[in-house]
């Protein structure tokens, strides 16, 4: 009977192994798809608005975690490499972009065929930018000068700092040994400054 419970065992686990990985993830999405279905549907059978009942079962302290997840759904993540800022200011500039239907209209008219570029068409050197075009792109360049301006400010120098430097590259070594050791050598610091070293 072991031989017997172990081969089911076996066959089991097989059609386990041969599930997609999400599987139970799936399952459970359908089975809850299902609920809220049946709920729906008991709730227009009540003449009830589904959304108010949902609500009734939902405690604050979820209604508060998920208002706090859809405000940082979309977070500034910073710099990481240089493709991910290429591809998140291309997002951003394809976001702005409002297509004017009526100058495609034109256009079209125009060119025809010709406005659908292939291999063997010579578009080059005929498209001149509108004047809208040119202010926007303008806009923007300053917008992004602007910007970087911000990142790369100068630290300001303070005058009130004690002086524990003899030139520039000495400052900047006691600036880093200080972030990294500060906080281990405060008090012989003090000592030495006090005079109570032994």
């Amino acid at each position: 009977e072991a031989c017997k419970l172990n081969s089911q065992e076996v066959v089991e686990e097989d059609k386990r192994l041969k599930l997609p990985p999400n599987w139970e993830a799936k399952k459970a999405r359908l089975e809850w798809e299902l609920q809220v279905q049946e709920k729906k549907k008991e709730c227009a059978a009540r003449g009830e608005d589904y959304e108010r009942v949902k609500l009734l079962e939902i405690s604050a302290e979820d209604a508060e975690r998920w208002e706090r997840k859809k405000k940082r759904k979309n977070p500034d993540l910073g710099f990481s490499d240089y493709a991910a800022a290429q591809l998140r200011q291309y997002q951003r500039l394809t976001r702005q972009i409002k297509p004017d239907l009526e100058e495609y209209e034109k256009l079209k008219e125009q060119y025809g065929e010709a406005l659908y570029p292939t291999s063997d068409s010579l578009l080059h050197g005929s498209h001149v930018p509108s004047k809208e075009g040119v202010d926007r792109m303008v806009a923007d360049l300053e917008k992004q000068i602007e910007k970087r301006e911000k990142y790369s400010r100068r630290r300001p120098y303070n005058d009130d700092a004690d002086i524990d430097y003899i030139n520039e590259r000495n400052a900047k070594f006691n600036q880093k040994a200080e972030r990294f050791y500060g906080k281990y050598t405060a008090e012989i610091k003090q000592n030495l400054e006090r005079g109570t070293a032994v």
